[in-house]
């Protein structure tokens, strides 16, 4: 039988929107083994399906106008203590966080990894733009690191795949369109309806093997062809990064930007590669944006498209690359190539990315402080880098030994470094390109 903590100490964790499947619901039971409680609001029957306790659920049916009072009155009347949610700028949580500050109360929030994919994201009060980490400098968190002579090591295998992602996206969309009919008021986040939503992801899971094959051979022809090329890391339109921390209304906008730049300051025989995001599911037409911009500028010849999957391999040969606040400007920074970002992100240092005009950038762009960037990296992989994912079983029960005794902890992961997390957390201390 587990011995509960005292009265005093015992805490009672809301969990509110988290990634699609069962991360939830695993680290929930982990809290309870852990001694304290837990309780789960849905807003849909897709946040129902992978919640098994049915006791410690509350659906929420009503309309978003009276959602702040609602969550209100349940949070003081159930005694909560602390807020989990992934991702922290979707209106539900926006609300909760204004609660949680009012009231005192701990907010944790889970990303996908800075240091994506072998790695999730733990942080508290905000992450991506709203995250800690904006205002500590690169100085600051060098002074901080722990192991200042860590050595690289292979990266692991991947603890999950592509497969996971989109399929529990496409179930989680699946119960929402066929089973929601406790929810009659309930209205997506996003821009399009949940059916188009579904069928995005039904037709990204039945054409993952025809993906793969064209970019293996477009990655192919690419890297034979000997000229050298620049890499454009593409984003999801929708997704929050682009959303709420980046000066661009769209994908479109930044395409178009960086295609001019290119073909005003890149020498001649540079090509220019699109890498798109691997759960990119076609609900903008980036091909077709990249091509007309493409012909537009004069340069058609020298612009690629390849879609999604590891990006590591094009990195690896390129001159430079350019993104709106894209995490995978971490790989390119972890190879000291050169990099321009228009957005918010947490490696949106000066140290780090260029602040040249695009075509100042594609001339000659200017490289990162690459020692700083590794003590930065270390910095992150020693406090709010878990290694794991959400998705599969693997990556689950990886993040999930260590994210319990994270989130009991009574500071944030930035507020003890050195050697109580070298101690605490040994697994964050692999370092992998």
């Amino acid at each position: 039988m587990t011995r509960l903590p005292p009265k005093s100490t015992c805490r009672t964790f809301l969990f509110l929107q988290g990634p699609h499947g069962p991360f939830f619901a695993e680290l929930a039971d982990g809290l309870r083994r852990a001694g304290h409680e837990v309780l789960r609001v849905g807003l849909n029957r897709g946040d129902a399906a992978y919640w098994p306790d049915r006791a410690r659920y509350r659906a929420f049916t009503e309309t978003m106008d009276v959602w702040p009072a609602w969550l209100a009155g349940l949070v003081d009347d159930e005694g909560v203590t602390d807020i989990v949610m992934y991702g922290d700028t979707r209106p539900i949580h926006q609300s909760a966080k204004d609660i949680a500050v009012a009231r005192g109360l701990t907010v944790h929030c889970f990303e996908e990894g800075y240091l994506r994919p072998y790695w999730i994201t733990y942080e508290r009060g905000g992450a991506n733009g709203n995250s800690p980490l904006m205002e500590i400098s690169v100085a600051e968190a060098a002074a901080r690191v722990h192991d200042t002579e860590a050595v690289p090591a292979d990266a692991p295998a991947t603890w999950g795949s592509l497969w996971h992602h989109v399929y529990y996206g496409c179930m989680y969309h699946a119960n929402i369109l066929f089973r929601n009919g406790d929810y009659p008021r309930y209205r997506s986040h996003r821009q399009i309806s949940v059916f188009r939503e579904w069928l995005l992801h039904v037709r990204r899971l039945a054409l993952i093997p025809a993906f793969a094959l064209e970019r293996t051979w477009a990655t192919r022809r690419l890297l034979q062809s000997g000229r050298p090329y620049h890499v454009a890391l593409l984003q999801l339109g929708h997704d929050a990064a682009m959303r709420d921390h980046s000066p661009m209304s769209s994908m479109a906008e930044f395409i178009e930007a960086t295609i001019a730049g290119f073909a005003e300051g890149a020498p001649p025989h540079h090509l220019l590669v699109f890498k798109a995001h691997p759960l990119e599911d076609g609900r903008e037409p980036i091909r077709r944006i990249v091509r007309q911009s493409a012909e537009t500028a004069g340069v058609s010849d020298r612009v690629i498209c390849i879609s999604g999957g590891k990006l590591g391999p094009l990195l690896d040969r390129a001159k430079s690359a350019i993104t709106v606040n894209s995490t995978a400007g971490q790989q390119v920074l972890w190879r000291g190539l050169p990099l321009k970002s228009f957005g918010t992100a947490i490696y949106s240092k000066p140290e780090f990315v260029s602040d040249q005009p695009v075509a100042g950038f594609f001339a000659n762009p200017t490289p990162p402080d690459q020692t700083a960037y590794r003590l930065f990296r270390q910095f992150l992989l020693e406090t709010s880098q878990v290694s794991g994912g959400f998705y599969s079983a693997r990556g689950r029960a990886t993040a999930l030994r260590l994210v319990v005794d994270l989130m009991l902890d009574p500071d944030g992961p930035y507020a003890n470094c050195g050697d109580q997390n070298a101690t605490m957390l040994p697994n964050l201390r692999i370092v992998a390109p």
